[in-house]
């Protein structure tokens, strides 16, 4: 592996979103992350096929039954040896399997466990179950997304699981690294994502507190209220992103557009935005989506057209800045963000559950008695 992460050593115990996320990202920067599966346990994806869960790039996968005589000592011993642990479970799980972070802890002090959950480690609702959208839903970011008058809108589960959730823990699991650097003492890291949800909502509770923005979706600034703030179709039924906020990228879009009605003047006045996002949207279907590239890509309109998956990639920006690749076959994100001086490897496919169980457990200093016996007790999967 390379990376600004190389020689950190991370086990994750296998679940789904958030937590494989956290993982793949210390992976893309070096750590040595191995996974645990249960065995007989198939990827997380839809496909059997391995290759299509992105998530689990870059690392090997270890397979151990934990209802097997045997197979909670075995992961205790792989903890003995690393520098952090994720694990995604309810509260109580792991501790139920015996592997909890008073038990780990005892045997490795220096040990960060990272725990990732929706609701955290205690709260009235730590023990029901959830996702994404009912952790963004209590932070109140999913109240602000949508159109006025209508239902919120799901933003797929960028925000729970992967910002406020999978992003979140990396980040916690790296504070406490570097703190135990310097203490010698691990910790507990509890990483909720209706935490998180709210972190990422920040400013927008710094805008309620200062009156610019009200409690109606769909008419503020950042919202889709501001016409000049907004997506709009083209005349091929393509879309377009505009971000014309400050005054000198506003009067650049009015020029560009070629309008001349002293209404658009206002830019600031929320009365007006409703009419002059009408008036703006029957511009921009006066041409098709490339027409309205070659004339404001790349000005200080802040525009960019509205690509979907399969043309995201092939973007002349992100190939310059190889945003993307592709790996067995599958094109996905690349590691991110870059390093000047220990940049991150090209990732590896992902590995079918259990498939590097005994080159793991050699690498990680059991011998070859051990592994032997390992799996003629049906521990190692």
């Amino acid at each position: 592996m390379a990376g600004p992460l190389e020689g950190l050593k991370v086990v994750e115990m296998v679940g789904i979103g958030p937590a494989p996320f956290c993982a793949m990202m210390l992976a893309d920067m070096g750590a040595e992350v191995i996974r645990i599966d249960r065995p007989g346990n198939a990827s997380v994806v839809a496909s059997e096929d391995s290759r299509y869960d992105v998530t689990a790039r870059n690392r090997r996968s270890l397979a151990i039954d934990l209802k097997k005589p045997g197979g909670t000592e075995t992961v205790l011993s792989l903890l003995d040896k690393a520098d952090a642990v994720i694990e995604g479970f309810r509260p109580g799980v792991m501790e139920r399997l015996g592997l909890g972070p008073d038990t780990c802890l005892a045997r490795n002090p220096k040990l960060v466990y990272g725990r990732m959950t929706g609701w955290g480690q205690k709260g009235p609702l730590a023990h029901a179950a959830g996702h994404d959208i009912n952790y963004i839903a209590l932070s109140g970011a999913l109240h602000a997304i949508g159109r006025p008058g209508e239902p919120p809108v799901v933003p797929l589960n960028y925000i729970g699981d992967f910002g406020g959730g999978g992003m979140l823990l990396a980040f916690g699991v790296l504070c406490a690294l570097l703190e135990a650097g310097r203490s010698g003492k691990g910790q507990v890291v509890d990483a909720a994502m209706t935490d998180g949800a709210a972190l990422l909502s920040a400013m927008m509770y710094g805008f309620r507190a200062d009156g610019s923005m009200n409690n109606q979706r769909g008419e503020n600034l950042l919202d889709g209220g501001a016409h000049f703030y907004n997506t709009y179709a083209c005349a091929d039924g393509k879309y377009v992103s505009i971000g014309s906020i400050e005054p000198q990228f506003y009067a650049q879009l009015i020029e560009l557009c070629g309008i001349d009605d002293p209404a658009f003047q206002s830019q600031r006045d929320p009365h007006g935005w409703p009419m002059l996002k009408y008036r703006l949207a029957d511009v921009f279907r006066t041409k098709t989506r490339e027409e309205w590239c070659a004339l404001m890509e790349g000005t200080d309109v802040c525009f960019a057209p509205v690509l979907d998956w399969d043309e995201a990639p092939r973007h002349a920006h992100n190939l310059a800045r190889e945003t993307f690749v592709q790996i067995a076959g599958v094109t996905q994100p690349a590691p991110a963000p870059r390093f000047s001086r220990t940049p991150a490897a090209v990732p590896a496919a992902p590995s079918a559950p259990g498939a590097d169980g005994a080159a793991i457990l050699r690498d990680w200093g059991f011998d070859r008695l051990a592994i032997d016996g390992l799996k003629e007790n049906g521990v190692l999967g």
